[in-house]
């Protein structure tokens, strides 16, 4: 946290809100454990108190206890982010947005929704299903909707749909002084003033705290699956490449290795040849779908491809994508005690072949197990190393060195899981001195007094 003339009184601050709120906070070991840590690798942290608000009103007045009495406070989404951005690094309030949870408003005709931010991505689209419409980013994770446009979240239809910072259209903040915001309008664009919403998509709570979100729907497309193996990792990759190029209207397309396929034959009902595989999804009418993939086809044949193999009769073409979201847990399952450790890097698709092939050098040489998978359709991609705890420190350094690699390829540190505690080191080499000071001066200005989500994003000033 920042240097503070006056320290936290962080007594002062459990006593007011117990006293306001006393049937939403408790200081309870095991609710302070279970807000000490997310789905990272992150060593977790135990807040003093958790927080469970219910209004947007009550948020505030909880900022304002937090900002009297100088003690910090951190947002926790589902906990199911990856960079460490729900733990309170510093203790404090844990400020749980669960209750936060109502679907205010659907205007189908319009194509928006307006959500608490404490609500689920597939509860969304489950009260959205008799209208014809979804929310499209999918992340992998049930995460809340706040937590999403907190970290900027992406996922598989990225492709298509674009990712939080495109279908976020407004937002209700609360700032560091308790003050309520509201950015953004109903319009679908807007070039009136300051784009206020941008800026707190993708600020992880250290900027203002979000409670509720409006967002962009999207009909509900038809949807045919369909899956190729590939000789090579890196004809997989150029295929992509060379279906991006060819401008074909796809769904989404998804990489996995020839590891992680072995997994899913050992673990999953789906049977694949044991080759660098990528997953389709194929958004149209029956004929337009036919036209499109058979040019797709052609190209994976260029590539080392097999050709498209699609769902036999009866089968759900949704069973691909299942497969998808559960292969890496199964991986994990394969390695008793082991963790889980995603990068999560973007880079310029002309690097992308490049980028990955020396990542999958990097894994060979380790012996330590890892998987890579990604939405290669847009150059992000997770190499997820499999470890033991003795083997953190060797895992550190090879997740240093797939970032260094994709900045020196023009790319990013993170793609999607944003920077939270593990990619803050980064972020002078990704953006200069000019740029990292500039956005600490933002912090400073919004936050003067470091309360929200300290530890998070900015690098420490001794690293700058």
């Amino acid at each position: 946290m920042t240097r503070r003339e006056t320290p936290p009184d962080i007594g002062a601050a459990i006593a007011a809100l117990e006293a306001r709120y006393p049937a939403s906070v408790t200081t309870g070991k095991s609710a302070r454990r279970l807000h000490a840590s997310d789905e990272s690798h992150h060593e977790g942290h135990e807040p003093d108190i958790v927080v469970h608000p219910r209004t947007t009103e009550e948020v505030a007045d909880i900022v304002r206890i937090a900002a009297r009495n100088r003690v910090p406070i951190t947002p926790f989404g589902a906990g199911s982010g990856l960079e460490g951005g729900a733990i309170p690094q510093f203790g404090g309030i844990s400020l749980d947005t669960s209750e936060l949870s109502e679907i205010f408003e659907v205007r189908a005709d319009d194509m928006i929704a307006r959500v608490g931010a404490g609500v689920r991505r597939l509860d969304l689209n489950r009260a959205l299903r008799d209208t014809g419409l979804f929310f499209p980013v999918d992340p992998g994770a049930n995460a809340t909707i706040g937590g999403m446009a907190s970290t900027g979240a992406s996922g598989t239809n990225a492709l298509r749909y674009g990712v939080m910072r495109e279908n976020v259209l407004g937002l209700t903040v609360v700032t560091a002084d308790g003050n309520i915001v509201k950015t953004g309008s109903l319009a679908r664009k807007s070039s009136s003033g300051y784009d206020l919403t941008r800026l707190f998509v993708g600020s992880e709570g250290t900027l203002g705290i979000i409670t509720d979100v409006t967002l962009r729907l999207h009909p509900i497309p038809d949807a045919v699956s369909a899956h190729a193996g590939f000789e090579t990792l890196a004809g997989a990759v150029n295929a992509v490449t060379d279906i991006k190029r060819a401008g074909l209207a796809i769904g989404r397309v998804e990489l996995l290795d020839a590891s992680l396929v072995e997994v899913i034959n050992r673990r999953g009902a789906m049977r694949l040849a044991p080759l660098p595989t990528l997953f389709f999804e194929f958004h149209a009418s029956p004929s337009e779908i036919a036209s499109v993939s058979g040019t797709v086809s052609e190209i994976i044949t260029e590539n080392g491809g097999g050709g498209l193999q699609w769902p036999r009769p009866g089968e759900q073409t949704t069973a691909l994508w299942e497969t998808r979201r559960d292969c890496l847990s199964w991986a994990k399952a394969e390695r008793p005690g082991s963790q889980s450790w995603p990068s999560d890097v973007c880079v310029p698709i002309s690097r992308l072949a490049e980028v990955i092939l020396a990542t999958r050098e990097d894994v060979a040489r380790s012996q330590i197990p890892a998987h890579i998978v990604g939405h290669v359709d847009d150059g992000n991609f997770h190499c997820v190393f499999i470890h033991l705890p003795e083997e953190e420190h060797a895992v550190a350094e090879l997740a240093d060195r797939i970032v260094t690699r994709a900045l020196e390829a023009g790319g990013t540190a993170s793609g999607e899981h944003g920077v939270g505690l593990g990619k803050r080191k980064f972020q002078l080499a990704e953006h200069g001195a000019a740029a990292v000071a500039l956005m600490r001066s933002l912090k400073q200005t919004l936050d003067p007094l470091g309360i929200l989500n300290p530890g998070k994003v900015l690098p420490d000033l001794s690293h700058t």
